[in-house]
């Protein structure tokens, strides 16, 4: 069973082509022929602020070689696996190619209307040939054929006989891994059918904010890969993804077909308290106040449906819901609640500890494990000077407290997957760890170079520490990483990073009409670039680890140095900062003490084993359509997770909650029931973590053998404070 995509709470944020309209209307109603007059304003705010050095760090002129580029990302956008336009359609399009930029310039967009509303035509005509197959004598799986579903490099189809070919094979497909989980063919013709036409309804549904959305995402990704537009309401979901925090009334909604239906009720907001909300209950109506009109809601979008029920602290809401035991068509049960602030809980840092048993001459040891998500921060809270606000470091502060009462040996920060946030929680983060100094330096487009220090004395945590990333650790997390391994404070354990090393602020567009409401939403502007304190750039490099393990993804295919526009590596001179260690001469006893534990160590061995896999099967960028041979496959996947479950008993390992779990459903995210997917997803978050254990072995490794040679810890630990505190 895959793992279901990470949902924002009240608000779902779809790829382009998977958002929702009425059945049967027509796929080009929604959209205007060109942009509102708010839009064109927005678009020469935009081309105001990227092409001004004032602003952005790499200011380029929107000129005709600019516009090739945008045309490219904007295709990209509403067609990057080439299953929709073909060669043709491409060519009528030609003339766009250098005219956007005037068509930017000016505010008048009709050109990328254009194309969005053929993007509609051709996805509803797809989708009506898809469900067209499904009556047709094109299921035998006998042959050898394959679906070669990566296009990105593919040439555009040449006409619609090359789509219907694209087109049959990616049915067959679908209708094949549904067959092999066990569906009979009238259920699979069933639920495929009403996937395409949902998918076909869902494009239909969007609008002109959709195509201005997505045009002028083309446009500043055009600049560099981390600039970005956003409209006012998706300015609000990025704003409530930072402060960990909205006002509503907590729960967390996901659409299924024509409703919305509630996927998990949060503890503590008033959907809970009110004890009158379930998972799996589906929302019909929506009514404002005490006593204000319900609204039907169902087959709108959901995000839609959430802007209807979020709202200020204290007023209240009314819903009309469907109980998930009862027909869609029953009298519905009326909710009401007050609405109140809801802190995300889910994103925030989160503590345990591992017992490191002892091993040979190894003794036994503690270590405090603190993952942390994101460097999230209420920068609006922060603001108001009322000291109540969310941030990432004052909750690792409070942590490490618990650590420090609860005397660990070692502290281990998991940054996996941190994908960063606020620059500013980056550096007081570090200063836990350090007692002042300078922790990332930035410069920006002219040249000029400020350091940001932790000037806060003292730390939070003295004793050993170790990072642990991964290929998905970027920017905030990097610069953190980057920063303990300079200063010699920690080990960094785990795959390079990610490797952006760019700042971004973000600007308000209804700053200088001065709106009372948000009318123009903000840009995400790249405004600088930083470098570690050694003076070293993180940009396409990322952070290297002092113990590497084996790569889950090549760098190839993820991370900064896959995009055509980044920015190059580079350094600048160093600032003096103070080196707690060098952890140099004790790399090479733990990484001999790694290897040989990971050689007798079946959970750490499976993992390498499945990344191995795993980048074989995306390196042959296809899929064989024969059922015995996919069969075969499948059952070995079953056997293997089967003889895993069966290892980890006879071993006294812990057992995996989703061993009993297919591989592979056939099944979309919606098309699942809702409560048993949450169910699924919140027992993954417990399955077995062979790299987070090995991490944490490391550490203690490192702290026993800091402790038994007093001219190692000469060496590693010249500072006698920090030798101690690592050796107690």
């Amino acid at each position: 069973m895959k793992a279901h995509p990470a949902l924002l709470l009240l608000a779902l944020i779809a790829p382009l082509a998977l958002l929702a309209r009425a059945p049967g209307s027509d796929p080009g109603s929604a959209l205007p022929a060109g942009p509102s007059a708010d839009q064109a304003t927005t678009a020469r705010l935009v081309y105001g602020l990227l092409s001004d050095s004032r602003y952005a760090y790499r200011p380029q002129a929107l000129d005709d070689a600019l516009s090739q580029d945008i045309f490219k990302r904007y295709l990209e956008a509403l067609d990057g696996g080439k299953m929709f336009f073909t060669a043709q359609d491409v060519a009528r399009f030609a003339p766009y190619r250098t005219t956007l930029d005037d068509a930017l310039k000016s505010g008048k967009l009709d050109p990328a209307y254009a194309m969005f509303a053929l993007y509609q035509q051709r996805v509803a005509q797809r989708s009506a040939y898809a469900r067209h197959l499904l009556q047709q004598d094109i299921f035998d799986f006998s042959g050898n054929d394959r679906w070669y579903y990566d296009r990105e490099d593919a040439p555009w189809a040449a006409g619609g006989a090359e789509l219907d070919t694209l087109w049959r094979q990616s049915v067959r497909n679908d209708w094949l891994r549904l067959k092999l989980a066990g569906q009979q063919p009238a259920e699979i013709r069933k639920t495929l059918d009403k996937r395409y036409a949902n998918f076909a309804k869902a494009v239909a549904e969007l609008d002109g904010t959709d195509a201005f959305r997505s045009f002028l995402n083309a446009y500043t990704g055009s600049i560099d890969p981390h600039t970005d537009y956003f409209d006012p309401r998706s300015a609000e979901r990025f704003n409530q993804s930072m402060s960990l925090s909205l006002e509503g009334i907590g729960a967390q909604l996901q659409k299924q077909d024509d409703v919305v239906v509630i996927r998990e009720v949060l503890p503590g907001g008033p959907a809970m308290k009110s004890n009158r909300l379930q998972a799996g209950d589906r929302i019909v109506g929506v009514g404002q106040g005490a006593s204000g009109p319900m609204e039907d809601v169902v087959g709108w979008r959901i995000d839609d449906v959430v802007e209807k029920i979020k709202g200020p602290k204290g007023t209240k809401v009314r819903l009309d819901i469907i109980p998930p035991e009862a027909g869609l068509d029953s009298t519905p049960v009326r909710v009401v609640l007050v609405r109140d602030k809801i802190r995300l809980t889910e994103q925030a840092a989160k503590a345990k500890t591992l017992d490191i048993p002892a091993r040979g001459a190894m003794p036994a040891k503690r270590i405090g494990v603190i993952e942390l998500p994101g460097f999230y921060q209420d920068f609006a809270g922060r603001r108001s000077n009322n000291g109540d606000y969310v941030s990432a470091t004052r909750d690792v502060a409070r942590l490490l407290a618990q650590f420090r009462a609860a005397r660990v040996d070692g502290v281990v920060m998991d940054l996996r997957n941190n994908g960063g946030g606020s620059l500013t929680e980056a550096v007081e983060l570090t200063g836990l760890f350090i007692d002042k100094g300078p922790v990332v330096q930035v410069r920006e487009s002219g040249g000029r170079v400020s350091v940001e220090n932790d000037r806060a004395p003292g730390v939070a945590w003295e004793g050993p520490l170790a990072v642990l990333v991964n290929r998905g650790s970027a920017s905030a997390s990097e610069i953190f990483a980057g920063a303990i391994q300079d200063y010699g404070r920690g080990l960094v354990i785990g795959e390079t990073t990610f490797g952006k090393g760019t700042v971004q602020n973000l600007v308000d567009l209804d700053r200088w009409p001065a709106n009372e409401t948000p009318r123009f939403g903000q840009v995400k502007l790249t405004v600088a670039q930083f470098f570690l304190p050694g003076g070293s750039s993180t940009q396409n490099k990322g952070v290297v680890p002092d113990i590497r393990f084996p790569a889950s993804v090549d760098a190839s295919e993820f991370g900064e140095s896959t995009y055509d526009n980044a920015l190059p590596w580079t350094r600048i001179a160093a600032v003096p900062h103070t080196r707690y260690g060098n952890f140099t001469p004790l790399l090479a006893k733990l990484d001999a003490l790694h290897d040989a534990r990971i050689a007798g160590n079946k959970e750490f061995q499976w993992w390498s084993q499945d990344v191995a896999e795993f980048r074989a099967e995306r390196a042959k960028k296809y899929v064989s359509l024969n059922e015995a041979e996919r069969r075969a496959e499948r059952d070995k996947d079953e056997a293997k997770r089967q003889q895993r479950q069966a290892q980890r008993k006879a071993l006294g390992l812990q057992l995996d909650p989703l061993a009993a779990d297919a591989s592979d459903d056939g099944l979309q995210a919606g098309e699942r029931d809702i409560v048993a997917d949450a169910a699924r997803e919140k027992a993954a978050e417990s399955r077995p973590d062979p790299l987070l254990r090995e991490s944490a072995t490391i550490l203690a490794d490192a702290t026993t053998l800091l402790a038994g040679s007093k001219q190692l810890s000469a060496q590693v630990l010249p500072e006698t404070g920090m030798a101690t505190r690592w050796a107690e």
